[in-house]
């Protein structure tokens, strides 16, 4: 009953209402702004946003476009396992739904991708529902006021979270509320040297009270952090065009396009034995290192002059040449981009 109003009057003076989103708050673009909300920054995701909608104005034109097309947009956010579930959702929504997004909380969450706290968002942003909502921000503006001990992320914890939340959220003002939360922790309660001088709950916070603001929430207990390590094939055709395969379904950049991948060099100069038509001798390009949010990954080019790709990888669907002069508008993950530029550049000046 302390929370709610006093943050609802700072939202007034201090809160974002000018974000590309909130200028027609339909469920739709709401939606789309949440997921690319999640592990992105909004000064990172607004420029995304302006191109995502003018290319998908609507969930109809989301659902019909190329899977390519959808990731191609995306590439350079990352995590792209979102761009293939808002398309999922998308044609789900107009299969199921008749294009018009679903109401209630249940059928918000049985959409692919969409969770609790992102459903919550979606309808208290675009409808005024009372739904809480629990995404990082949220976690860590509740953890401190109330002195939540443990990691987020321990089903107890994340239960006890839910129930504040729950409590927190007032009965009117939902959409201006769950912006206001989302906004406090994002610009005040920031991870580190949070504003608290500028905070509009500030009096009764139990971290700042006990001077913990550094130590809630709780860090994830620490664990070794995973290394992996591959080998890329660059086959380069004419120097301009590189061969790309079209990666699998599910798993690491999942449905987009990528270099031909292989577990020891072995494997890739089998490869170019194989599948490539007069290569040359392969040898190795300068490695790529890539900081993925749960492990290394190290990217051995192996750069092979070929005149072609033999008959074994006649599938159009699945391999590709990509021309580096004129490039196709395709789902190509920014390391593999930057690898190609990286390898073709090097080897103009060799």
């Amino acid at each position: 009953k302390r929370f709610a109003p006093r943050l609802l009057q700072w939202f007034e003076s201090g809160g974002r209402k000018d974000l590309p989103w909130q200028r027609d708050p339909t469920p739709y673009r709401v939606w789309v702004s949440e997921i690319m909300l999640q592990q992105t920054q909004v000064a990172t995701a607004i420029p995304y946003y302006h191109a995502f909608m003018q290319r998908f104005p609507d969930v109809r034109a989301l659902a019909a476009a190329p899977l390519d097309e959808v990731l191609h947009l995306w590439s350079g956010l990352g995590y792209y396992a979102r761009a293939r579930n808002l398309q999922r959702a998308a044609q789900a929504i107009v299969a199921r739904h008749g294009g018009e997004f679903p109401p209630g909380l249940e059928a918000v969450m049985a959409l692919p991708g969409i969770g609790r706290s992102t459903a919550g968002a979606i309808l208290a942003l675009s409808r005024g529902e009372r739904h809480a909502i629990l995404d990082g921000n949220v976690k860590r503006v509740l953890s401190r006021w109330f002195g939540v001990r443990g990691h987020p992320g321990e089903p107890a914890v994340e239960r006890r979270l839910w129930d504040l939340a729950e409590a927190c959220t007032p009965e009117r003002d939902v959409a201006q509320y769950t912006q206001a939360i989302m906004d406090l922790g994002a610009m005040v309660c920031t991870r580190a040297r949070p504003a608290c001088l500028l905070c509009p709950v500030n009096d009764d916070c139990v971290a700042r009270a006990h001077n913990l603001q550094d130590q809630l929430p709780e860090p994830r207990p620490r664990l070794a952090r995973p290394a992996r390590e591959a080998w890329l094939v660059v086959a380069m055709r004419g120097g301009h065009k590189v061969l790309l395969e079209r990666r699998p379904p599910s798993g690491l950049w999942g449905g987009m396009w990528g270099l031909p991948e292989f577990p020891t060099r072995a494997h890739a100069l089998q490869f170019c034995k194989e599948h490539l038509v007069g290569a040359a001798a392969p040898h190795a390009g300068r490695p790529l290192r890539h900081a993925f949010s749960h492990f290394d990954f190290e990217m051995h080019p192996l750069v092979v002059h070929c005149l072609g790709k033999a008959e074994s990888l006649r599938d159009d669907d699945r391999f590709l040449w990509y021309d580096v002069r004129r490039p196709a508008k395709i789902g190509l993950p920014r390391p593999i981009a930057t690898l190609v530029t990286r390898v073709t550049t090097d080897e103009k000046s060799a």
